[in-house]
């Protein structure tokens, strides 16, 4: 400070004025230094308004278009869905349910269907992310079965690169390809091959299909948990969602077992995939579809 006063030139401006502006840039100064001190504010971090879940008192729902026009067709299941972050399910070649404020998925069987929708630009217009459900039936081929985390490595890859989040959904069936003979619970099998934390470590939201031990709340509550468990770890930034279904084959559920199956897990994970399947290829053996037990399971929530 003394010396730029001295050498001021005489004739510029008073001493005062040049002491209140030097301690003016002074204090400028320092409060530039405190803001980009260490540890003093976190380091700009990439923008992931897009894919945060909401927060687990209100869970997020993966619906299949023809479940959420079912769903919304009723008032009070609408009511629970509004506010609440909806992926909705497409098939190649539908367009989003007009109206209806929800991010657009497009589902695949087969990561080789994926990768040539995509860069082939056969998505709708504003799709949010890429569905890829790996399971040992005709729709999956063989080579993926046998190896989905590589397949799933190659549709991150693709999606990644064209500004889509990757979902994964792998099926518990796969047990039956890649540990064949096991005699273990199938959902026990599932874990012992780490399959959710290698796919959480290339996935941006995983899809546990749990829906076949929603009759037991013991088990589904164990298999989410060390799934969970498995995808958080591999993968901190993962969004985990569970599955749910109104009529999977077997015996029938009821709404008091998927409510049961929600208050069990909704702490653990980010929110579900309420499935209402319809009988067809996809799910020979799935009993008559209920959205009667869907909109009675979402009454039942806070």
């Amino acid at each position: 400070m003394d010396i730029r006063q001295e050498l001021r030139p005489p004739d510029r401006r008073p001493l005062g004025t040049a002491v209140a502006v030097t301690v003016v840039a002074a204090l400028w100064v320092l409060a530039a230094c405190s803001a980009a001190a260490p540890g003093s504010h976190p380091s700009p971090q990439p923008p992931t308004s897009d894919t945060s879940a909401p927060p687990r008192s209100r869970p997020a729902w993966l619906l299949t278009r023809s479940a959420l026009s079912q769903l919304v067709a009723d008032p009070a299941a609408r009511a629970k869905l509004q506010g609440a972050l909806v992926y909705e399910i497409l098939q190649p070649g539908q367009q989003p349910l007009a109206g209806i404020t929800a991010k657009p998925v497009m589902t695949f069987a087969s990561a080789t269907a994926l990768e040539d929708a995509v860069t082939g630009g056969r998505l709708p217009a504003g799709t949010y992310g890429v569905l890829y459900d790996p399971e040992v039936w005709s729709f999956t081929p063989v080579a993926e079965q046998r190896d989905p985390v590589q397949a799933a490595t190659r549709a991150a890859a693709v999606a990644h690169a064209h500004g889509l989040r990757l979902i994964v959904a792998p099926a518990l069936n796969l047990t039956t390809v890649l540990a064949p003979g096991t005699q273990q619970p199938r959902w026990q099998a599932f874990l012992d091959l780490n399959l959710v934390a290698r796919l959480a470590g290339v996935a941006d939201i995983i899809e546990l299909q749990a829906q076949s031990l929603e009759r037991d709340a013991a088990a589904y509550t164990a298999f989410v948990r060390a799934a969970t468990s498995q995808a958080s770890s591999a993968n901190p930034r993962i969004i985990v969602l569970a599955g749910l279904s109104t009529n999977p084959p077997g015996a029938p559920v009821d709404s008091q077992q998927l409510t049961a199956a929600v208050q069990a897990t909704q702490s653990m994970v980010d929110g579900y995939w309420l499935n209402i399947p319809g009988q067809g290829p996809r799910c020979p053996t799935c009993n008559n579809p209920r959205p009667d037990i869907a909109v009675q399971t979402l009454q039942s929530l806070p």
